[in-house]
């Protein structure tokens, strides 16, 4: 890989230090707004869909608002498009980081993956290749994206259905390569990473055991469809069993970081969605892994500080959730 060494070379954002652990989070949803400003529930963080509220004003906004004033937020993308051949979208940048900032959004993550081609958006979380020439271009885009938000880049393992014959390495060494040739950080969703150690066939054990610790930021819990010869990323139910044991498994080794639940389809109310993520506590509690920063509290009531901060489908956060 030393060709692509010495990519850094716009700026330092990616050294910056993210913040402490948040604790246990679940996605910010349109259907529990109600709920959480009559309630003001006891979860520690919530996690908002970037493009769901980049160019919305209205109730949403306005709400989002009121939520950000007492609870930390953390920014999730589906639209960056990383792994595209499309030049990158710097207007789509630019509103990326005025919402960041407006939201004191702890940090900014999106998918290792590519969502559309030739400006058409496919509302869909693609795969790339995984070789060297794919790493360079990834590695590239990821640092003029960095310079422009300012602040490191996170980066989730994505849910695959389908290979490349011209993949030359697996998808945990392409991923630790871009995060030692970018400085960008990693959202481990160990959810995908069962669900595609179940489609191609790996030990998603072994996917765990090659990620370093020190590069992962936060975790993503989700529920998923077996379709018994393969498994969807669906987003419509409860965390089952072998996810809980890895998400266990990935503490034992060492990596703690905020924890989040998905929810995106057949969502419940608020407290279910709330008390599936506090499992996480009695999952970890064999492990000796449970510490302070994972159990919930009641949120302040001061304004969160400023940090630099059919046949089932994928889970496809579109836009249409904001009302």
């Amino acid at each position: 890989m030393s060709e692509s060494k010495g990519l850094w070379i716009q700026g330092s954002h990616a050294k910056s230090t993210l913040p402490d652990g948040l604790g246990l989070g679940v996605g910010l949803r349109t259907v529990h707004f109600a709920h959480i400003l009559n309630h003001w529930p006891a979860v520690d963080w919530f996690e908002i869909i970037s493009e769901n509220f980049m160019d919305c004003g209205g109730r949403p906004r306005h709400v989002l608002d009121q939520i950000a004033e007492r609870y930390p937020i953390v920014m999730h993308g589906v639209s960056m498009s990383i792994g595209s051949t499309d030049p990158l979208n710097l207007d789509y940048l630019q509103k990326l980081k005025r919402l960041a900032t407006e939201t004191k959004a702890r940090w900014v993550s999106d998918h290792v993956c590519w969502t559309g081609v030739a400006s058409k958006n496919t509302h869909d979380l693609l795969p790339v290749p995984y070789n060297e020439e794919t790493l360079l271009h990834l590695a590239n885009r990821i640092c003029i994206v960095q310079d422009i938000l300012e602040r490191p880049l996170v980066l989730e393992n994505p849910s695959t259905y389908v290979t490349f014959r011209d993949s030359t390495m697996s998808e945990w060494d392409f991923i630790i390569y871009l995060t030692k040739e970018t400085g960008c950080q990693l959202l481990l969703d160990v959810n995908n990473v069962y669900v595609s150690s179940v489609n191609h066939d790996f030990d998603a054990r072994q996917y765990l055991d090659s990620i370093p610790a020190d590069r992962v930021v936060q975790f993503h819990l989700a529920g998923h469809t077996n379709m018994g010869t393969h498994c969807i990323d669906t987003h419509d139910g409860y965390v089952v069993d072998p996810v809980w044991e890895l998400f266990r498994y990935a503490h034992e080794r060492g990596i703690r970081a905020s924890t989040l639940l998905e929810w995106d389809a057949s969502i419940p109310e608020f407290d279910v969605v709330h008390a599936e993520v506090l499992k996480a506590k009695s999952w970890l509690q064999t492990t000796h892994a449970l510490d302070e920063q994972y159990v919930a509290s009641p949120p302040s009531m001061e304004k969160a500080p400023s940090r630099f901060a059919g046949i089932p489908q994928p889970a496809l956060y579109a836009t249409a959730e904001v009302e």
